[in-house]
């Protein structure tokens, strides 16, 4: 879309972002500034359901998203979020909107009747790191660096959201994912290698069954660190609360000391561009990363 090409968005954080995960949302709208992306309010968006709501009434689903596409078509914008789980939300009932016409019509016709314009499919939703790497360009991110990683190992976890499955999401998911060891190499770090990067956290499992959840996500953080890793770092909201926020708790169900600390990408570009920590949320990280970054002589 015109608008779009010029580095305008219709920005969704998410729930996690507006209440808990809070650091994400303020470091996404930080970088972003200095980027030269322009993140616009989606005022009136609600919840995108997040899966949940799908599996017990979907035609209220797709009335509820096609509810916030339409208020991005109307403000000339694609979407783009910071949430994984609303990243894969929105994207599959993009997918059937925009290729199952009488779909869509029976939906635009709840819409009508709230009051709501039609969605006419010519939006796409995207995610903050491919807007970086697509739109904006890797040469640009390195521009911005004031501060580079000199070598940090950083372990990517990208989350299983934004990756499956790879058709949906136009080519930009799949088993081998590309963005956030592009981005880590960009700012001047050391992406490691494990064999967790591409699997699930674990969130929705947290209460069905915590202990279950709790060796999950632990041991995705211990075998990041076992490989190396100095810092992990994730796209997803959810991801940053299930490996972060509950990794003291992950130590105990595992009967091992992790010490990983874990961020959003968004924080560790904002380190990498010089953006002040405190802007950043750097005081709301549950595992101190100065250490490692003292040790790169990365200012902290």
């Amino acid at each position: 879309m015109g608008l779009s090409k010029d580095l305008n968005y219709a920005y969704y954080p998410g729930c996690a972002a507006k209440q808990i995960q809070k650091e994400a949302d303020w470091s996404a709208r930080e970088i972003s500034q200095k980027m030269g992306i322009k993140l616009h309010d989606m005022h009136d968006a609600t919840c995108c359901g997040a899966g949940n709501l799908q599996e017990h009434d979907l035609a209220a689903a797709l009335a509820i998203n096609a509810r916030i596409f339409s208020q991005a078509e109307e403000m000339g914008m694609d979407i783009v979020t910071i949430c994984n789980t609303c990243l894969q939300t929105f994207t599959f009932a993009n997918e059937r909107l925009k290729n199952e016409p009488e779909l869509r019509e029976d939906i635009n016709n709840i819409l009508k009747q709230a009051g709501v314009r039609p969605y006419e499919g010519t939006i796409d939703v995207k995610h903050l790191v491919w807007v970086m790497v697509d739109d904006l360009g890797v040469d640009k991110i390195k521009q911005h660096v004031t501060n580079p990683l000199n070598g940090l190992k950083v372990a990517p976890f990208y989350g299983c959201h934004s990756m499956r499955p790879y058709e949906v999401f136009n080519g930009r998911g799949g088993e081998v994912p590309p963005y956030l060891d592009t981005i880590i190499g960009a700012l001047g770090g050391e992406s490691v290698n494990y064999h967790g990067k591409d699997k699930c956290c674990g969130f929705h499992y947290m209460l069905l069954n915590e202990k279950e959840f709790l060796n999950m996500s632990g041991g995705h953080s211990l075998e990041a660190k076992q490989q190396g890793a100095e810092v992990m770092v994730s796209p997803c909201t959810l991801c940053d609360m299930a490996l972060g926020a509950y990794q003291s708790r992950s130590e105990k169900a595992i009967g091992q000391k992790i010490g990983l600390p874990e961020m959003s990408i968004s924080q560790l570009v904002g380190a990498a561009f010089g953006i002040d920590k405190k802007s950043l949320g750097f005081n709301r990280l549950h595992q101190d990363p100065r250490p490692a970054f003292r040790k790169h002589n990365i200012a902290a």
